[in-house]
């Protein structure tokens, strides 16, 4: 009789979720499934809602990137009614977009994933953690801390509210920003520009110099990948052009009303998540690790492999830095980690190039907007991944149908492969501990579901 290793929950995820390795009779890895199975339901309640109250209703859907959604949303809404915001209505969303992905890569990198390097995969579970950090690196831990208030704290004076906003409204968005507001906003994004370039260094020298095989190896698997990029083919978040690129390294460029051209969604009974793929490259849809078909990637990595270049100085310094070390399209499910550090340092040079614009203070920030029958699609990158709404509405504004492909879901067959791969590779003869356990919830965590 075979044997089945339950992980339940994986730690330190953004959601919940489970582990199931089926070893066969000798102790080696048959099988192996992350299991989803919190049933959201959000694309069948939604319908019969006016739409302009659905970007209110959908930043529940994630707590933690509650402005994705909001703004994606407010996207799709505007699709279905004919409006274009207002080009200050536009950069003050993009800002609150981006401001929000800094938060939310400080919250990643050092609470989330941080104690696996910092303590070590293989420490204690009992203090492989953020408290863990606390004690063992305490002046690193009280400055993240201070870096993510301050993040958050920006957003909320602003925008009123840092966790399910409703700044943003069809149209534009709902007040103006003063010249003191944006003064203070420059001055905090300089200091988490700092920071961001300090964690980029200390990440590179103290933390990933001491996994390098780890981070080479764990969890590898040869996908595809998914990403926006705008018409020079520069890294964009907000809004820009879909890029799919194969694990060949050739590329296809295609607007977001198209994404159901190039992508479809596959079901599975162990799952509740749909499992995204691309079908434009008519191969059909398997996690064969050996021939995967259809499978591609999104995300930190995804993004920083489709786009050929970044429009910010340090932000692309970085990036040449990186391909030179692994190539591009690079595969390694463990460089989520340094891609993320990446983007953080871009999400707050932006924020700046957008703070030192001059109009971001008009007043003229929202266009008039009038309910009727329409399909509209908005996405945005999330920082888990490509965020697509697709509304369609009736002749009074209400939602009729919804179709909602979240950033995680890209990832939800990648992740299976990793989880595969890497208990495959560390679990013979029956033979594993705790820490081995671990490194296949790292192969999880590096992709932040």
């Amino acid at each position: 009789m075979g044997k089945t290793i339950t992980i339940q929950p994986i730690t330190r995820i953004e959601g919940h979720a489970r582990i199931a390795i089926h070893l066969d009779n000798d102790g080696n890895v048959n099988d192996a499934f992350l299991h989803i199975m919190s049933l959201r339901g959000f694309e069948k309640f939604i319908e019969g809602r006016p739409a302009e109250e659905v970007p209110r209703i959908v930043n529940r859907i994630c707590g933690i990137c509650p402005w994705m959604h909001h703004l994606s949303s407010n996207k799709a809404v505007e699709g279905c009614f004919d409006v274009t915001p207002t080009p200050t209505g536009h950069k003050l969303r993009e800002m609150c977009q981006i401001m929000a992905h800094i938060n939310d890569k400080i919250l990643h990198f050092f609470f989330l994933a941080a104690p696996d390097f910092v303590l070590g995969p293989d420490s204690d579970y009992s203090v492989r953690n953020v408290v863990g950090i606390v004690k063992e690196a305490p002046e690193l831990a009280t400055r993240v801390v201070k870096m993510r208030q301050l993040g958050q704290m920006m957003l909320e004076r602003f925008a009123g509210k840092a966790i399910h906003p409703i700044a943003a409204v069809v149209g534009g968005f709902a007040k103006p920003m003063s010249e003191e507001e944006r003064q203070g906003l420059l001055k905090d994004t300089r200091t988490l520009l700092d920071f961001a370039l300090f964690s980029m260094d200390f990440a590179k020298n103290s933390v990933f110099p001491k996994y390098a095989d780890v981070i080479a190896s764990l969890g590898t698997i040869t996908t595809g990948f998914l990403g926006t990029v705008d018409e020079l083919g520069s890294l964009r978040l907000y809004d820009g052009t879909l890029r799919l690129m194969k694990a060949d390294g050739s590329m296809t460029d295609f607007p977001v009303s198209q994404y159901d051209q190039y992508l479809s969604e596959h079901v599975e009974s162990w799952t509740y998540g749909k499992l995204p793929y691309a079908k434009c490259w008519d191969e059909g849809f398997s996690m064969d690790l050996d021939a995967p078909k259809g499978v591609y990637r999104a995300n930190t990595l995804a993004r920083i492999n489709v786009c050929d270049q970044i429009s910010t100085p340090h932000a692309q310094a970085e990036l040449e830095e990186f391909r030179e070390k692994f190539g591009r399209p690079a595969q390694g499910t463990l460089l989520y980690h340094w891609a993320r550090l990446i983007e953080l340092v871009y999400s707050c040079e932006r924020t700046i190039e957008l703070l030192s614009q001059d109009d971001i203070t008009d007043t003229d920030i929202r266009a008039k907007a009038e309910p009727k029958a329409g399909r509209g699609i908005g996405h945005v990158e999330a920082p888990r991944g490509t965020l697509i709404h697709d509304y369609t509405t009736d002749e009074n504004g209400c939602i009729v149908k919804a179709n909602m492909i979240v950033g995680t879901t890209h990832n939800i067959a990648p992740m299976n492969m990793s989880v595969k791969e890497t208990a495959t590779s560390l679990i013979k003869d029956g033979v594993y501990d705790e820490g081995l356990l671990n490194k296949v919830e790292m192969a999880v965590r590096a992709y932040d579901p």
